[in-house]
């Protein structure tokens, strides 16, 4: 039998001396801190490299045109890598995908590095998309499985810190390393970031110490149904040993004696936990489909943002990504008076509203550099809210045994959503310029919205 005790699960004294709940399950635990510093790095080095790429082949002499189709080739990777590692992660091997994941992405860092060409440009691409995938989809479940329930949306929200942060961060360092001389230093200072966060994961494997986990995390709860199931199967079995070797007179007796063990085994119901191997989890499809429609809008911001500021002669254009970050941290701070308050399409109304602010400026900003740092403000309430906000609506419609599907479609969905827009924004750029393109992504975010009023679930599109 496996004993509860609040000091093991580090939730604290929930209740007073009347019974009534005086404080929440502890949110901040050792390991979900550690968690977030894995998804920062790991989003630091692919959201850099995708922002990063198209600079450093501007310098290389290549137009937008192979920017965006190496974008298609990454995300594709990605999409390919998510549908594979999903089920693996709901197989309990999540701390290990991270760290392989870390591997295989820092491999496709170096590539570049010692190699040129676009043959070996398309090979790193690969290698970093396979990567990246294996990393933040496992993270991300990660995330979900050592979350208290009742904090789950929230928690969510502040995992998402570390998330949208890198999406800013990432792509703010990378201008700076391919400005230098010479550019592959973009490859080598990311594939610090790529070493920190090994690290840093060697540290996460929560699978090995789940009583330090608070007690209605997702991951303890099943692995004590899981120490229930085999107790009880322990105790069936050494019942029939007993009886069988009591023979006929005294298999009354024995019955009686492994009678209290038996009992104490079954006393608390066990639901077997379903084993099935899947590659899709279509309940996550309320959250997914908004966001894959607004992700054309960060594909924007994180391929040709940088790109966009230097040819309308921008001073610093990476200052669009360290506003935005400032931003998103601010969203997240507060996300606890709404992520699990608040119905989301509610919220929801509120990024896509800022979503549409933040490209009208940029639209307007050739004429005045102000207008196109300040857009980042805008931009980073938008994606700091939508992406944990979608994420949450996708894993609360999930069961928890599926949540690595669920992640997997989920990210997969979003990485598809980016890499076919921005091989598409990189050839409206070259043709129609970046103008024409800035009014195509504000129908994205436009439509994002009609998807969500669709798509979520009926109590969380409910005016309320």
């Amino acid at each position: 039998m496996v004993m509860r005790s609040n000091e093991q699960s580090g939730t604290g004294d929930r209740s007073g001396g009347n019974g009534r709940a005086t404080s929440q399950p502890k949110l901040w635990t050792l390991m979900f801190v550690l968690i977030i510093l894995v998804t920062f790095c790991s989003f630091v080095m692919g959201q850099g490299l995708n922002s990063g790429t198209s600079v450093f082949l501007s310098r290389m002499g290549y137009g937008a045109s192979l920017a965006g189709v190496l974008a298609l080739v990454f995300s594709v990777s990605a999409a390919v890598a998510r549908l594979i590692i999903g089920p693996i992660i709901d197989g309990g091997k999540c701390s290990q995908v991270i760290l392989v994941g870390l591997v295989v992405l820092a491999c496709g860092t170096f590539v570049p590095v010692v190699a040129g060409g676009v043959a070996s440009y398309a090979i790193s691409r690969v290698l970093q998309g396979i990567g990246f995938a294996m990393a933040t989809t496992a993270a991300s479940t990660a995330a979900a499985d050592v979350l208290p329930k009742e904090r789950l949306g929230e928690g969510i929200g502040y995992y998402g810190l570390g998330q949208a942060l890198a999406m800013s961060v990432g792509p703010a360092l990378a201008l700076f390393l391919v400005g230098t001389d010479p550019a592959t230093n973009l490859y080598v200072g990311l594939l610090l970031v790529a070493c920190a966060g090994f690290v840093v994961a060697w540290f996460t494997r929560y699978e090995r110490k789940p009583l330090t986990l608070p007690e209605t995390s997702a991951f303890r709860e099943r692995w004590e149904r899981n120490e229930r199931a085999k107790a009880q199967a322990a105790a069936s079995a050494g019942a029939e040993g007993v009886a069988a070797a009591a023979g006929t007179v005294g298999a009354a007796a024995a019955e009686s004696a492994v009678g209290s063990t038996a009992s104490a085994a079954s006393s608390v119901p066990v639901s077997p936990e379903p084993k099935r191997f899947s590659l899709f989890e279509p309940r996550a499809l309320p959250g997914a489909i908004p966001m894959t429609i607004i992700c054309p809008t960060f594909g924007f911001g994180i391929f040709f943002v940088g790109l966009y500021g230097t040819q309308i002669g921008v001073a610093n254009a990476s200052l669009f990504y360290t506003i935005s970050a400032i931003s998103m941290i601010l969203v997240r701070l507060k996300s606890k008076s709404f992520m699990d308050r608040v119905v989301p399409i509610k919220t929801f109304a509120v990024a896509v509203a800022c979503g549409l602010v933040a490209f009208a400026m940029l639209y307007c900003a050739a004429a005045n550099d102000v207008l196109f740092y300040a857009s980042g403000v805008f931009y980073g309430i938008c994606l700091g809210i939508s992406l944990p906000l979608n994420q949450s609506v996708a894993v609360k419609n999930t069961p928890p045994e599926r949540w690595g599907a669920t992640n997997a479609l989920f990210l997969l969905l979003n990485d598809l959503g980016i890499g076919l827009a921005s091989m598409l924004w990189g050839f409206t750029n070259d043709a129609l310029g970046f103008q024409v393109t800035i009014l195509l992504v504000m129908c994205c975010i436009a439509a994002s919205y009609v998807a969500a009023w669709v798509c979520y679930p009926k109590p969380d599109r409910t005016w309320r």
